[in-house]
């Protein structure tokens, strides 16, 4: 019997600029774009919620949460949602207001602090290096509205400590086993997107924690997601991780990101899971 995997499309992201890097924004456009992933494949869709008047910064608005995950489902209605959490800060309370309006079937939960950063080629920071601070006081409190609500943390990992730590927080009972986990590759200061790294990456892992790998950057990313495939796991792309197709083709198009990698899940001998797959393997 092939392998299902489960192909998630990441439709958005955040901070880049949708007129010169056109990412849908409005819930129309969220729509469209989940229905053409889901169509090709997608049966997990993560979103990040984006100001409606400039597209660019990140939104905590329930109302607007809603609304853009109400016509989601309306056009898919068997697609999961997943929805981002990610906040610098201790005030999560925007963050959590959206979970509980809109009770996704699943929510990132950053799983570990990360200076984020990234050197340009010139010798200057591409951005004002930040913290992304995500100390354990914080990940209770996401923990406990996802468990109040019936949501599935999908504990991202940007680095090694952080997936060490998932095993932990199994022990002393922050997250039931098995866990979700995704490898976040290819961050400037976090996991390069190197596909020999993963086999020492599931050694880290408890037995029959769930996993996929999101990589993030051009090319490179798509021997990582063949290398998953082969491993057992579970893959992600979209806009927010990459523009560029395997053949080096750039396009703003999550239907043909989501097309490309179904094919690479087929070509390593896998097969698309369907949605009701989806969610037996996720034990939804």
């Amino acid at each position: 019997m092939k392998q299902k995997t489960i192909v998630t499309c990441a439709l958005n992201g955040v901070l880049t600029n949708p007129k010169t890097h056109p990412v849908p924004v409005t819930p129309k456009e969220m729509a469209a774009s989940a229905k053409e992933a889901f169509d090709a494949g997608a049966t997990v869709v993560h979103i990040h919620i984006r100001n409606q008047d400039n597209g660019i910064d990140f939104c905590w608005d329930p109302d607007v949460a809603q609304a853009i995950v109400s016509e989601i489902r309306s056009a898919c209605p068997e697609i999961l949602i997943n929805l981002s959490t990610g906040i610098p800060g201790d005030d999560i309370s925007g963050p959590i207001a959206c979970l509980e309006r809109c009770k996704p079937e699943m929510a990132a939960m950053n799983s570990g602090s990360l200076n984020y950063l990234k050197a340009k080629s010139d010798g200057t920071w591409a951005w004002k290096p930040f913290l992304f601070d995500n100390p354990v006081s914080k990940i209770e409190k996401y923990l406990k509205v996802m468990n109040d609500n019936n949501i599935i943390p999908e504990c991202e990992c940007f680095d090694t400590g952080i997936l060490r730590s998932i095993p932990m927080f199994e022990k002393v009972g922050l997250v039931h086993s098995p866990a979700h986990v995704s490898l976040v590759m290819g961050v400037a200061s976090g996991m390069p997107a190197k596909k020999e790294w993963l086999p020492l990456l599931l050694q880290e892992m408890t037995p029959g924690t769930r996993w996929q790998t999101i990589c993030i950057g051009r090319q490179e990313v798509w021997e990582l997601h063949r290398e998953t495939v082969r491993l057992g796991g579970h893959v992600r792309t979209g806009l927010e991780d990459t523009f560029y197709l395997e053949n080096g083709e750039k396009t703003f198009s999550n239907g043909k990101l989501i097309e490309a990698l179904a094919n690479v899940v087929r070509e390593e001998g896998g097969e698309v899971a369907s949605a009701s797959e989806t969610r037996e393997l996720l034990g939804i």
